[in-house]
């Protein structure tokens, strides 16, 4: 199973009952053997452009392992799905991923030890 991420733009008139739409998609998700690893929702945002009449949608990200050979039949139900404006599957490079985390924690901690040492300077004035 591969790990994938999907954006999926609601529409905005769903805003009151969205977990309805939601829990649709996720039945989606469920029947082609997904497994749901985290659901993100941003909420209600402009867009950058009109899509399909629209000037806002309710963004939700999803974080899902997928049998590859079953993300093309996601993809075709979820394009005649009526309260998905638009989405967008992607496959995360986790490697990249891990690498900017230990980079980040490896700076986290170098400011730390400059932290350190800036306060026993000032001790020592």
């Amino acid at each position: 199973m591969n790990q994938y991420e999907i954006a999926i733009l609601y529409d905005d008139d769903l805003e009151v009952d969205l977990e309805k739409a939601t829990s649709r998609v996720e039945k989606i998700f469920t029947d082609n053997g997904a497994k749901i690893i985290n659901v993100d929702n941003w909420g209600k945002r402009k867009l950058a452009y009109q899509i399909k009449k629209h000037d806002s949608a309710v963004y939700v990200f999803y974080t899902l392992e997928i049998p590859g050979a079953n993300v093309q039949k996601i993809e075709s139900v979820l394009n005649i799905t009526d309260e998905v404006i638009r989405f967008l599957i992607v496959r995360p490079d986790l490697k990249a991923i891990a690498k900017a985390e230990a980079e980040k924690a490896k700076k986290a901690e170098q400011a730390a030890k400059r932290g350190e040492r800036e306060e026993k300077d000032e001790e020592e004035e």
